[in-house]
């Protein structure tokens, strides 16, 4: 399993928070409809990696024949579910302009909550997670 289409899925990720973050502060009021096309945006992102690490990672973890990785892919695919349903009623909730303007205050809340979360998850698997499937993968080639 090539993990680099994995890393390069979470750069992409990475690189719409911080512009977000980047346009959330230089206005809301302003960059409402960009924020919102955003949001859209990484959505989509999100919604593949996520499809293809269910389809294509996970399943082949539980078939690597190392207890450890199955057990981790497992915990993993686990504890992603309450950060992807919260996103997604993040993203539902502000993928229009109009939501934006009219409570910048509860975007900004949920934004900071909510994005954090998927970037804290995203590092957790850049860092714990794929360096041991490599790890495998290396061991075996």
């Amino acid at each position: 399993m090539n993990i680099d289409k994995f890393k390069h899925q979470h750069l992409d990720i990475l690189r719409s928070i911080d512009l977000l973050r980047q346009l959330t502060h230089a206005g809301v009021e302003r960059n409402a409809a960009e924020i919102a096309q955003r949001i859209v945006a990484m959505s989509s992102t999100i919604k593949l990696h996520l499809a293809v690490e269910d389809q294509a990672l996970y399943p082949a973890l539980q078939r690597s024949g190392n207890a450890g990785l199955a057990r981790m892919g497992r915990q993993y695919q686990s504890d992603m579910g309450p950060i992807a349903s919260a996103y997604d009623a993040f993203a539902r909730r502000w993928n229009t302009a109009e939501s934006l303007r009219t409570d910048e205050k509860g975007f900004r809340a949920e934004a900071n909550l909510v994005l954090r979360k998927v970037y804290e998850r995203m590092q957790r698997e850049d860092r714990d997670f794929y360096p041991r499937i490599e790890e495998q993968e290396a061991a075996h080639a």
